[in-house]
């Protein structure tokens, strides 16, 4: 049989994204996505977890789901009690779904809610992959202005009564209150009342994304919103940020009415999370959760460290903000106007440093294009002070700024 004139690329679905292009590796400095320090993966440790627990109920991975839909039951139990330490969310196992990733979450959350044509609010800087996947669903994405200290509720506030105006009430408000991600702000409480008082009038939903909410400096933080009002929220997590993100596991949280749904969509999508991984991280975590996450904490706050230091020595004044974080594993700097930072992508790549560009993380990406993020918690300090300052030369040849690196002025002929 002729199979010459058969091509797959006609019978492709048109809303597909790019092809991905081949995978050349990770680059010498890598400062994008949610990757983790590998000094701090407790290889050893997981391994003595997963004989442990193989060898108590490794007979069970005969059957798929053997602690029902919902996920393995030793986990979603850790889940009960981890979120029950911070001011307390008072949940049972039954109210937790565990997923793989956060990420199935928001795709659950989402196909629970929203139809083509819906519209939802975001923070106006937020979590690039919420975005894409809104996107992609044909859903209005409509921005809320923040500050220092997260979401503004007061603009928020208009923006709801502007879209009743036209008739239009969102189907959720989507917002990452404890280490907002990009800005690394923590909601303060008040706030977070103002807008459950908020939506709760309005009758709209709250998405509340935690996935980074165990790795505040401190240690601490206000009560999560769920834990304000379970009725009104919906609540993920996840352990890829404060474990392994390999491991592909995070949770949902939710009142029986919508955990009924949520759960008869993800047996919809697939035949259970990998129910191994959950055993291992249970079997961990229920011992070493505190002692684990102070270690990383401190950790991942010297990186900070170390990379603020390097962005304030090699750009100087040229960064005209940077939003120092409370937690979590990120950097956002907001760099002179007239640099778009999309065109710095390439020369930049091709120079080992990778970044994600402001306009991935804005709900209107023409007002973020010099804006950027830079991932402090993969590379060591010495190959952050080596790639912030790899960033800052490909930057003046670009664009010509910084002008001054390390107190020494730049000139073309000089790089």
């Amino acid at each position: 049989m002729n199979a010459a004139g058969f091509a797959y690329s006609n019978r492709f679905n048109k809303n597909l994204p790019p092809a991905a292009p081949p995978w050349t590796g990770f680059p010498k400095y890598n400062f994008i996505g949610g990757h983790n320090d590998p000094e701090r993966i407790p290889a050893a440790a997981l391994a003595d977890a997963a004989t442990t627990v193989l060898r108590r109920r490794g007979a069970d991975l005969a059957l798929y789901n053997f602690d029902g839909p919902q996920g393995y039951r030793g986990l979603r139990e850790f889940v009960v009690d981890k979120v029950s330490r911070r001011p307390a969310i008072k949940c049972s196992v039954d109210d937790v779904l565990i997923t793989s990733g956060s990420g199935q979450g928001i795709d659950l959350v989402n196909q629970l809610l929203l139809e083509r044509g819906d519209t939802v609010i975001l923070e106006e800087f937020t979590y690039g992959g919420a975005l894409t996947k809104l996107k992609r669903l044909g859903v209005n994405v409509v921005g809320a202005p923040l500050d220092d200290d997260g979401l503004k509720i007061d603009a928020l506030d208009r923006i709801i009564e502007d879209l009743k105006g036209k008739g239009i009430v969102p189907k959720y408000v989507y917002t990452i209150p404890t280490i907002q991600n990009p800005t690394g702000s923590i909601l303060p409480r008040e706030r977070r009342e103002q807008l459950l008082a908020l939506t709760r009038r309005q009758g709209v939903p709250v998405f509340e994304d935690e996935c980074y909410a165990d790795l505040t400096w401190d240690g601490s933080g206000p009560p999560s919103l769920y834990a304000l009002d379970p009725q009104q929220v919906i609540h993920i997590g996840s352990f890829s940020k404060t474990l392994a993100p390999s491991l592909r596991l995070g949770y949902v949280i939710a009142v029986p009415e919508a955990m009924g749904r949520l759960v008869a969509c993800k047996r919809e999508a697939d035949s259970g999370t990998g129910a191994l991984d959950q055993m291992v991280v249970a079997e961990y975590f229920s011992q070493n959760f505190g002692g684990h996450v102070g270690g990383l904490t401190d950790t991942l706050h010297d990186k900070l460290d170390a990379m603020v230091e390097a962005v304030e020595r090699e750009f100087g004044t040229s960064v005209e903000k940077m939003w120092r974080p409370k937690g979590g594993i990120f950097l956002w700097l907001k760099l002179p106007d007239r640099v778009d930072v999309t065109k710095l992508v390439a020369p930049a790549a091709k120079a080992g440093v990778v970044f994600n560009p402001g306009p991935e993380w804005a709900c209107d990406p023409a007002t973020s294009k010099s804006h950027l993020r830079l991932c402090f918690a993969l590379p060591s300090k010495d190959t952050i002070r080596e790639g912030v300052a790899a960033f800052a030369r490909v930057c003046f040849e670009e664009t010509g700024i910084p002008e001054r690196s390390a107190n020494i002025r730049r000139t073309a002929a000089s790089d």
